[in-house]
């Protein structure tokens, strides 16, 4: 479970994201990082359960580094005001479809996975396969028990219909998605609660099928 600290640590971030605050609550992070690193450990304990290729993951290779990228950023601010972790084979870089886990104040907390920012090649894969074989697919993400855990779909989706493909097509609103992941925010509350981890575990186990399909399509790219 997440310590209350750990949500007031990132919520002061939030409001104090400069080097000279962080260095001044250096071992607040640390203590912060630490209660995340725990709960990802048991998270990861578990995933070993139902997907073979994590067995010999490390979970500290999993963590995503807390610094960001601001070369390329208007946003300067040097730090996430997050926790993140990418549960995948060697860990948050695989090159697979991995569990996305974050951490995050204003229950903004999250577990999601699916096609993100995917290339044109694997992207054409998708499509493909949606125009020969939608069914696979479709009996995945619609699902019941799937769309209730899953509420939240994060893709931009094309205007109009992709190039090769008829606007009447019967899955054209599928085609459009020039991305496709899933989301599952959770509130600040239920995250410290001491059965959360099981909560992410369901996510897993819900969403795994889903993440296979992608990652059986694409495995020549990886």
């Amino acid at each position: 479970m997440i310590d209350p600290n750990t949500f007031e640590f990132l919520r002061k971030l939030g409001e104090n994201n400069n080097k000279e605050w962080f260095q001044d609550h250096r071992k607040w992070y640390d203590e912060s990082k630490a209660n995340f690193i725990t709960l990802c450990t048991e998270i990861l304990d578990d995933l070993k359960i139902i997907q073979d290729n994590l067995l010999n993951t490390e979970v500290k290779k999993c963590i995503l580094r807390i610094n960001r990228d601001i070369r390329f950023s208007k946003d300067k601010n040097p730090y996430k005001n997050y926790f993140g972790a990418g549960f995948g084979p060697g860990g948050k870089s695989s090159g697979k479809v991995d569990f996305y886990f974050q951490i995050q104040a204003h229950n903004q907390s999250m577990l999601g996975a699916g096609m993100w920012e995917p290339g044109p090649q694997n992207l054409a894969k998708f499509r493909q396969e949606i125009d020969y074989n939608p069914d696979v697919i479709k009996d995945i993400i619609n699902h019941n028990e799937f769309r209730e855990y899953f509420k939240e779909i994060s893709g931009t989706q094309l205007k109009t219909k992709p190039k090769g493909y008829d606007i009447d097509h019967p899955d054209i609103e599928l085609l459009k998605y020039k991305e496709l992941f899933f989301l599952r925010r959770f509130e600040d509350a239920e995250v410290s609660k001491p059965n959360f981890k099981d909560k992410i575990i369901e996510g897993c186990i819900l969403i795994k099928p889903y993440q296979d399909y992608l990652n059986n399509l694409f495995k020549e790219e990886n």
